[in-house]
């Protein structure tokens, strides 16, 4: 059963990138029809941090404007949302990593990112219960968090434009979408943007999940006020195999600590596994010792769409015209959602990128283009 298209654009997924890109596309007058299977994802299981990553040009750039925009934002979203400006301390375990924190703030200034550092007597003034010996940290003032499940459902309610259906596609293609109950639908773009479960509907898809443990502790008073991140967090997040843990952990403004984070590959069991999330407490102690003393009250685990070299796929599918992607976020799919919903729609309407999309494009991959090489 064939239905007359009632959207200029589908968009498949109703996570933050799904919801960025039909509020970036409904902005644009465009009528957005939301599809999605309301299973969960890995917007309800992340630390929707906002956070600038420079471990490459690209992701800096998508990162740094993304943030810009959510600052745009931020004044309009509702208290539900939890956005706070709390920026990102990035933690030297002692004074030889302040060569790294030195590093990063030189990186990130290039690209217009405000960075201070502070001393191993400053940083223990700014948060006492970090252990003793530390180096320093570099402080990014700009850096925020918020809770991506509300936020993503305001970006999606607050639009006439957008319509939203929960629906299972079984099948895209170009610009086809078919759904479990036999119904077809069509529209002038179809885009893809719910995550690792696109692989399901694409099997080309150079997509790899990272499986990620967190924990939440119960309300305290105000005990940390930053983000607290170790500058070794990078090379945990971008790891391409076996497990990893490092130190992240996020005040809630419910009083509340969220602690990571671990990456596993291969496998998509979702149990919370002991042996992964012990020593990423232990890591945790290891930085903030009291944290022995507080009561865990939850812990939970989620799947990160990866891409083989850390980028997003952004942009048309090379062999399906009017199919669009806006996948493989894997850990900063929070952060970076307004910025990519802006460069695909400049892509999808012919405009000018606001940033350099090449470093995104999905043809940047032989899977998609079927290039043999």
């Amino acid at each position: 059963m064939t239905q007359a298209a009632q959207a200029d654009v589908i968009v498949i997924g109703a996570g933050i990138i799904g919801a960025a890109c039909a509020h970036e596309f409904a902005r644009r007058g465009l009528r957005v029809q939301v599809l999605d299977n309301a299973s969960g994802g890995a917007t309800g299981a992340g630390m929707g941090h906002l956070v600038a990553m420079d471990d490459n040009a690209a992701e800096l750039a998508l990162s740094h404007y993304s943030i810009g925009l959510w600052n745009q934002l931020r004044e309009h979203l509702p208290a539900a949302c939890a956005y706070r400006n709390c920026g990102t301390l990035w933690l030297a375990a002692d004074a030889g990593e302040m060569d790294l924190a030195r590093s990063k703030q030189r990186t990130l200034a290039e690209h217009g990112v405000a960075g201070e550092l502070l001393d191993a007597d400053q940083l223990a003034e700014l948060e006492p219960m970090l252990r003793k010996g530390l180096g320093g940290a570099l402080k990014i003032p700009g850096d925020g968090i918020l809770y991506a499940p509300a936020t993503a459902s305001w970006l999606l309610h607050n639009h006439p434009g957008i319509s939203r259906q929960v629906a299972t596609v079984t099948a895209v293609a170009a610009n086809r979408v078919e759904l479990d109950d036999g119904r077809v639908l069509h529209a002038e773009y179809v885009v893809l943007a719910n995550g690792f479960a696109a692989r399901q509907l694409l099997p080309e898809l150079p997509l790899r999940p990272k499986k990620g443990h967190l924990l939440i502790t119960d309300r305290y008073p105000s005990q940390v006020t930053h983000q607290l991140v170790e500058l070794g967090y990078a090379a945990s997040a971008h790891a391409s195999d076996g497990t990893s843990v490092a130190f992240n952990v996020q005040p809630r403004p419910t009083g509340q600590l969220l602690i990571g984070s671990s990456r596993q590959f291969d496998t998509l069991d979702p149990a919370v596994e002991p042996a992964v999330l012990a020593p990423m407490l232990q890591r945790a102690v290891d930085y903030l010792p009291a944290l022995a003393e507080l009561n865990g009250i939850r812990a939970w685990t989620g799947f990160r769409a990866a891409s083989p070299d850390g980028l997003p796929l952004l942009g048309q599918h090379p062999r399906q015209a009017g199919l669009w992607l806006a996948l493989g976020h894997e850990g900063l799919g929070v952060t970076t959602a307004p910025g990519s919903a802006r460069v695909l729609a400049a892509l999808m309407l012919g405009e000018a990128s606001p940033i350099d999309p090449r470093p995104y494009l999905p043809e940047r991959f032989a899977a998609l283009t079927g290039d043999p090489r």
